[in-house]
């Protein structure tokens, strides 16, 4: 290819003949092939790219996935710009057909800013055009990730109780079935009015009894399901353990039992059994429901569904309450132990509550990746003067003293590449100063702290 026209390239347009010879002496040209690789995760973040054939696709990496990113068309100019703190590449680039590129090395910036002001001006307009976008892309890709792992959580957290009712339902369904057959084996025998009485007031579903240990609980069965069989019961250890559940005991089935019939005893405690074995399925289906209930308001506290997205008097401790209902399966997973410590009659901030949601939720996912299995995590609210302070404290190995200056920077990030977008902590950043607050993180090995300042409502 001979010698490129820059002024092709819009972003060097109408610069003056001496700039751009000056780009000329010190940049180089660079041939590759269809679909040749120009630039791999973790490569040295070395060269400003202005393509001049062809084009170049991104591609962002995701646990092992490669998803495009954008494309670099011919006349664009990519790579590294002046003054910017890219050091590693994070994705991958290709090209696109035979592409031709002019490369300038960043060793050379501090030259070019001398020889053109103007030029560099306009890079790193360009520059800062690019963070913007490229800050707008991740933080709806971050909220996309956090969604999809608060969904798949979720899903758990909801199968259980929907699980629990579909099993109750199949056995209620058949102990209603069983009923009218127990029932014409109960009035069979004829029992007195008063035998009656006494047998449908134990009916009435005792609380369960507690017992100090399983094995209590095991010696009262058996000797249950003996007196049952004394009873002339055939399944004496099968109705054992529903009298039990439902806390009926010797000292209360034998008084009762003595005024029926020995013939009649057996069908009278299959009738109770199957009574007082229906309500404890009811039972399981109001608890399982009135989980998913819980989990659906937890969804729209957090989600803030109900409500617009203007600044309004929030409770903080609701809203982290809420957050970490939607986490707990995260939490669950990794068996780490929660320790709520949350200040009484905490005053109200001014926020919006879907924001200041994503915040606890950045850093809490953070603090739940840093832990090991069975570590811990506490969350600590205090008023203090015209503030309310909300900390998440973990007992993870801590942040390293040279990489803990630089956390809270955009695009910064510890995990390896394309398995974070280092975005995280920069927009809960960017939420609690929107919100009139400030955020700040102190760690050491054992014990990390992020504390979050926000403003009173007044």
């Amino acid at each position: 290819m001979p010698a490129p026209d820059l002024t092709q390239i819009p972003t060097f347009a109408g610069l003056p003949p001496e700039t751009l010879a000056w780009l000329l002496a010190h940049g180089e040209q660079r041939c590759f092939e269809p679909g040749q690789v120009v630039a791999r995760p973790g490569d040295e973040a070395e060269y400003l790219m202005a393509v001049l054939a062809g084009g170049l696709q991104f591609y962002s990496l995701h646990n092992g996935n490669r998803e495009p990113a954008f494309r670099v068309e011919a006349g664009q100019v990519s790579g590294v710009l002046p003054y910017s703190r890219l050091r590693v590449i994070r994705g991958e680039s290709v090209a696109v057909g035979e592409t031709w590129l002019y490369l300038l090395h960043r060793r050379e910036f501090p030259e070019l800013e001398q020889t053109s002001p103007e030029l560099v001006q306009r890079l790193v307009s360009l520059m800062s055009d690019r963070a913007r976008q490229e800050a707008r892309t991740q933080e709806r890709d971050d909220k996309l990730r956090a969604l999809g792992k608060l969904s798949a959580g979720l899903a758990h957290e909801l199968n259980n109780p929907a699980a629990a009712i579909m099993r109750a339902a199949e056995r209620l369904a058949g102990n209603l079935r069983a009923r009218p057959a127990l029932l014409q084996e109960l009035v069979r025998h004829c029992p007195s009015p008063e035998a009656l009485a006494e047998l449908t007031r134990l009916a009435a579903a005792p609380a369960p009894p507690t017992f100090t240990s399983a094995l209590d609980r095991s010696d009262a069965e058996d000797e249950l399901a003996s007196w049952l069989e004394e009873q002339g019961v055939p399944d004496g250890y099968q109705l054992a353990a529903g009298l039990l559940d439902a806390g009926l005991s010797l000292t209360q089935l034998t008084p009762t039992l003595a005024a029926w019939a020995p013939e009649a005893r057996p069908a009278a405690l299959a009738w109770l059994e199957g009574q007082l074995t229906g309500l404890h399925l009811v039972h399981d289906v109001q608890e399982a429901g009135s989980r998913i209930t819980t989990l659906v308001t937890n969804v729209k506290t957090y989600s803030h569904m109900d409500r617009g997205q203007d600044f309004a008097p929030l409770d903080v401790n609701s809203g982290l309450e809420s957050t970490l209902n939607m986490l707990g399966f995260a939490l669950r997973e990794k068996n780490l132990r929660l320790v709520k410590d949350y200040a009484p009659g905490l005053p109200p901030v001014r926020g919006q509550v879907s924001s200041l949601n994503q915040v606890w939720t950045n850093l809490l996912d953070n603090a739940i990746d840093a832990l090991p299995a069975g570590g811990e995590i506490t969350v600590r609210t205090r008023p203090e003067g015209e503030f309310v302070r909300v900390f998440i404290i973990d007992n993870g190995p801590g942040i390293p003293p040279e990489v803990l200056p630089r956390i809270l920077e955009p695009f910064f990030t510890t995990k390896p590449a394309g398995e974070g977008t280092g975005l995280g902590l920069d927009i809960a950043l960017r939420i609690v100063e929107q919100h009139g607050g400030h955020l700040e993180v102190q760690s050491e090995p054992g014990h990390t702290e992020f504390g979050v300042w926000l403003p009173v409502n007044t």
